[in-house]
């Protein structure tokens, strides 16, 4: 009746071990340490970098407690924040002899003291938020300018489509910084161009040359309020693009808002990766599709034998060859919908897989239509800095909106680089102009009270269970602990970020499941109190009161989901460890207690009392205990 059968406390045994060996590496705490990852696709990182930092290091006499390479970056750990901010400036010297172009990202980090054993077994400890362990604080300047020059290529752009559907002849058109300059032949057809403009683009004030003038030339210039429309949206794009791209990381619980007019606050808490979140955050990377010049004045100045000529410019692809494109931009990054990391099914090389949507799939098609044979550049901007990725021979028109672009780039590069692209480009570049570690936002006081509270509050629980009743009581703070234990190793195997909120909902699901284990009790009361034998108490007293459990925690469980669903920011981090610890809690008060309670019970064939204590039958009071 009381005994499990073999494969349940094999179950027991099985948990009981998982949730050991992931709860241990929150224990060990963490240290402060320096990142050395890769600032540019070109470089890569190997022995030689460890050798470089370690030099570094040496010629500062700054002693590192360990020095390791995953592959992708270096990690010095050292045994103080003053010594980890020595080390960062004297590695960042080092590493990057042009701070202008830093080939190097060299950054701040924690990282756990976790021993190699259990490293081995993919155990980590949880990420702790802002108001708990701190994290990473950025803030970020946005270039309004570079948003408004943007947006005149563009207009660029749209001026030649709408002149030529119009068969208006024009002389040439070229951006002058945030203006753009129109050359007419002569008064009638600047009249012309004037009125055709004026329909289309009203955001756009045209200002004629000046009587007289040998050359008739049409500036265009954006409106003010336009301009300030820009900038605004510019910014809210970069927040939302932010937001997509930190959201790819997996950073929980981002702090991300607007500070002035051209700033933008990021705080990154609990992250452990700062090097690759200061990375991913820093470049602007956008994509320009491109036709490449192959006018003999372009192949000229692509050998290095003549300047590069108008209306072209000179970028180097990945071997480092020159490569002269024109100057109008075919497609941009905003005409993508979807990109995704994959492999060339010819070379089997790594790739990224575009997707373009209706007016991109329209315009590549045309592109690669009118231009066979003839080569086309992709181009990946990267911090104001251009990049040919590849430029392919057109071999025959491209429809369907899907491209892939590819060139001897890594998996590492081509996830980085979908990544960025998916994420959306950026309406105007930013720079990291502060870059900070910050301390626990509510003090080292109140993060012990908060730890404390989860302590004291589980201390009493277990001393009035026991007192209360007795043996049932021991097995009823066993089964707490184990769901304590339990819920942080599931929180410390999903790398989840806990806040105070999440502690809030700590404490709340210890409440949940002691709750579970009162009722049990008390239905196992209510049974001896019948008559019932202790052996018939307990199996009935399990089976009566699991409906009720199941009832309480399932609505519990409910309310936990909207506030995941509807939720954000803390509201969201309590409903994640709610509804985890309702799970856990369940599992522990039920399936673990009753467990003890068989093992401990289930072997007497003739047990005569239980140690539940006091059980209130027909007037008196009668103790039942072994």
């Amino acid at each position: 009746m009381n005994r499990y059968p073999l494969w349940k406390y094999v179950t027991i045994v099985v948990a009981l071990v998982i949730a050991t060996l992931y709860t241990l590496p929150n224990f060990f705490g963490e240290a402060p340490a320096v990142q050395v990852s890769a600032g540019k696709a070109t470089v890569r990182l190997d022995a030689e970098t460890v050798t470089r930092v370690e030099q570094a290091l040496a010629a500062q006499n700054i002693t590192a407690a360990a020095i390791q390479f995953d592959g992708q970056s270096v990690k010095a750990r050292f045994e103080s924040t003053d010594t980890q901010i020595q080390a960062r400036d004297a590695i960042d010297r080092a590493l990057n002899a042009d701070p202008t172009d830093p080939t190097h990202v060299v950054a701040l980090n924690l990282l756990p003291r976790t021993p190699a054993w259990l490293q081995s077994l993919s155990a980590q400890p949880m990420y702790l938020g802002l108001d708990l362990r701190g994290g990473v604080h950025f803030l970020l300047q946005v270039d309004m300018p570079g948003a408004l020059e943007r947006r005149a290529e563009v207009i660029a752009s749209d001026l030649r489509t709408a002149l030529r559907d119009k068969n208006i002849r024009h002389g040439g058109i070229r951006r002058e910084g945030q203006t753009v300059v129109l050359r007419l032949r002569d008064v009638e057809t600047e009249a012309a161009a004037r009125r055709a403009l004026e329909d289309q683009f009203p955001d756009l004030l045209l200002t004629e040359s000046a009587p007289g003038a040998a050359d008739r030339e049409l500036t265009a210039t954006l409106r003010p309020e336009a301009a300030r429309r820009i900038q605004e949206q510019a910014l809210k794009q970069n927040i939302t693009t932010l937001h997509n791209r930190i959201n790819e990381l997996g950073v929980a619980e981002p702090v991300i808002q607007q500070q002035g007019l051209d700033r933008i606050v990021v705080q990154l808490p609990g992250v452990q990766d700062t090097a690759k979140a200061k990375d991913i955050l820093g470049r602007t990377a956008t994509l320009e599709v491109r036709l490449v010049d192959e006018s003999p004045e372009g192949l000229s100045a692509e050998r290095g034998n003549a300047p590069v000529p108008f209306g072209s410019e000179r970028y180097l692809d990945r071997n480092g060859q020159p490569v002269i494109v024109k100057r109008e931009v075919l497609l941009t990054g905003e005409n993508l919908t979807d990109a995704q990391a994959g492999f060339d099914n010819q070379t089997q090389e790594a790739a990224v897989h575009l997707t373009l949507d209706g007016k991109g799939a329209r315009i590549f098609r045309d592109v690669t239509r009118e231009n066979v044979g003839k080569r086309m550049a992709i181009l990946l901007f990267e911090k104001g800095k251009g990049e040919v990725v590849t430029a392919p021979v057109i071999r025959t028109e491209i429809g369907g909106g899907r491209v892939q672009i590819s060139g001897r780039m890594t998996t590492v590069e081509a996830n980085d680089t979908a990544l960025l692209l998916r994420a959306g480009s950026l309406a105007a570049p930013m720079d990291i102009i502060e870059e900070r570690t910050i301390g626990p936002s509510l003090g080292a006081e109140n993060i012990q009270m908060g730890f404390n509270s989860v302590t004291w509050g589980f201390v009493v629980v277990v001393v009035f269970m026991c007192a209360y009743y007795m043996m049932f009581g021991v097995f009823s703070s066993l089964a707490l602990a184990f769901n304590l234990m339990l819920l942080v190793a599931v929180l410390s195997m999903l790398q989840a970020t806990l806040t105070l909120p999440g502690m809030a909902a700590m404490a709340l699901a210890l409440g949940m499941a002691i709750d579970a284990n009162v009722l049990i009790n008390e239905r196992v009361r209510e049974e001896l109190r019948n008559g019932s034998a202790p052996q018939t108490a307990i199996n009935a007293g399990y089976d009566h009161a699991w409906g009720t459990i199941l009832d309480s925690n399932i609505t519990s469980l409910l309310a936990g989901l909207a506030l995941l669903a509807f939720g954000s920011g803390p509201v969201r981090g309590f409903a994640v460890v709610h509804c985890i610890g309702i799970l856990t809690s369940m599992f522990s008060a039920v399936f673990f207690s009753r467990g003890l309670v068989n093992a401990w019970y289930g072997r007497q064939k003739k047990l005569k009392s239980v140690s539940i204590g006091t059980v209130w039958t027909q007037g008196q009071k009668t103790l039942a205990k072994d």
